[in-house]
């Protein structure tokens, strides 16, 4: 039986048609803007309904005779279990392009991965990967984080999440840093701190390199990226929010 494979995850946060921008930069360059859409429509996938949830990415200015970057990162978001359905991206970065559509069957728990193989002109083979109960992809899991309730977390906590991404599975720690007022373009806001614990590696200064400022109110709305790595500070900052309908 299908619908006990899901679990249930109360939502007041997001709804169909809202629209987040953001603006990235880098020093004092301007270098991208994003924007985080949920389609006014709901779909049915796996006979599960689902919020269809699209993250654009673009470079600009300078930036962009420097590397042209053109992304779509896109999920079909359950919406009552708040875990993906399917995942696709299709990505354009200088000359990388990748093209690829995952689905997931939770009752199985597998990953079906379908990628565009762009000398053949076709897409190749389905891969299938095992992945755990209530896996996210990487834009799902962010909107699932929303849901959380931070008021039962203490300074330190952490969360973890399940997300499969490029073809493994990974187990992301996430920490509850607290709450502080941080300066937008929209005012000053309350928000929640976290900062995603980053693997040793060559990208990013020490395990709390990332941190995520996300509204304290009932739409826990991501507010700002600040991200220290060792070729400079990389901040995303909000530049408009649209709720959707209610």
């Amino acid at each position: 039986d299908h619908e006990r494979q899901h679990r249930t995850v109360k939502n007041s946060c997001f709804v169909r048609g809202e629209v987040i921008e953001y603006k990235a930069h880098y020093g004092f360059v301007h270098a991208a803007e994003g924007r985080m859409v949920i389609s006014d429509e709901i779909y049915n996938v796996n006979n599960r309904p689902c919020f269809k949830i699209d993250v654009y990415g673009k470079s600009i200015g300078m930036f962009d005779l420097f590397l042209r970057i053109r992304d779509n990162w896109g999920t079909y978001l359950d919406t009552g279990a708040i875990v993906t359905q399917k995942f696709y991206r299709v990505i354009e970065e200088g000359k990388y392009r990748k093209n690829e559509i995952v689905e997931f069957d939770h009752s199985a728990q597998e990953a079906k991965v379908k990628t565009f193989d762009n000398k053949k002109q076709k897409w190749r083979p389905i891969e299938t990967f095992d992945v755990p109960a209530n896996v996210q992809d990487l834009v799902s899991g962010y909107y699932y984080i929303r849901t959380l309730q931070f008021d039962k977390l203490k300074e330190g906590d952490i969360i973890e999440v399940d997300a499969f991404f490029d073809d493994e599975v990974y187990d992301f720690k996430i920490r509850f840093v607290g709450r502080e007022n941080v300066k937008t373009k929209l005012g000053l806001i309350k928000s929640i701190v976290l900062s995603p614990i980053m693997p040793e590696n060559s990208l990013f200064d020490g395990e709390n390199s990332v941190k995520v400022w996300i509204s304290d109110d009932r739409n826990k709305v991501p507010l700002k990226i600040k991200a220290e790595m060792f070729v400079g500070a990389v901040e995303i900052d909000i530049t408009k929010y649209e709720k959707g309908l209610d």
